[in-house]
């Protein structure tokens, strides 16, 4: 893969491009603010970008800014939001500004998983392929947010831990691996899910939108 990197701490960075050199891939672009990511985006058209959230020059939303302005430009860029905020209404923003017809994947991470060296590069790869990547903990921080009257009272343990990793953007073959069950039964929690929660029965981003949604409440 040809990505391109933005992140203001040197450190940071400059340990992004080493491990995912490490791992085969070429690093064409690793600036430091928004504003070099979009001009090397524009320019040089790489596969993936890797963004912060808070950048400079006044460290509020100018990574997200950027990434969505250029998925707009740029409709066949993957996108990866890394960040330490556990912000779900950034990681909605991110799926919301995203439309049909688009071959670029979305992915929103915590920097806690550069730590999981290998899992990190496979999602890494998985959102460049086209897939859709939610933090589990961003996905947690919504189930927690659960009241008694709402309707996730109605699936059983085992829908709730489906509809979790359908919100994490997982299809179903790695629902059925991570669960060990097969395809066929992922596929009957998934329709169960649908009908109990009224969901959009959807694929790829918008899946993982109308859950979240769903999560958030709205």
């Amino acid at each position: 893969m040809r990505i391109a990197i933005a992140e203001d701490a040197v450190l940071l960075r400059e340990g992004l491009v080493a491990l995912l050199e490490r791992f085969g891939h070429q690093v064409v672009a690793a600036v430091g603010d928004a504003e070099e990511l979009t001009e090397v985006v524009d320019e040089i058209k790489p596969d993936i970008m890797v963004t912060d959230v808070r950048m400079p020059p006044d460290f509020t939303d100018e990574g997200l800014r950027a990434a969505v302005n250029l998925r707009a430009r740029h409709p066949d860029l993957a996108v990866l939001v890394l960040t330490q905020y556990v912000a779900t209404t950034y990681a909605f923003e991110l799926l919301e500004a995203d439309g049909r017809g688009r071959a670029g994947g979305l992915g929103y991470l915590l920097k806690d998983r550069v730590g999981a060296v290998r899992e990190f590069v496979d999602a890494v790869e998985r959102i460049a392929a086209g897939g859709t990547i939610i933090d589990p903990e961003v996905v947690r921080q919504l189930l927690r947010r659960e009241q008694k009257d709402q309707p996730l009272t109605r699936l059983t343990t085992r829908e709730r831990e489906v509809l979790a990793l359908m919100a994490e953007g997982r299809a179903n073959a790695a629902i059925a691996e991570s669960l060990c069950v097969s395809q066929a039964a992922v596929a009957k929690y998934i329709n169960a899910i649908f009908t109990k929660l009224d969901l959009s029965r959807s694929e790829g981003h918008h899946r993982v939108l109308a859950v979240l949604t769903y999560l958030r409440g709205s």
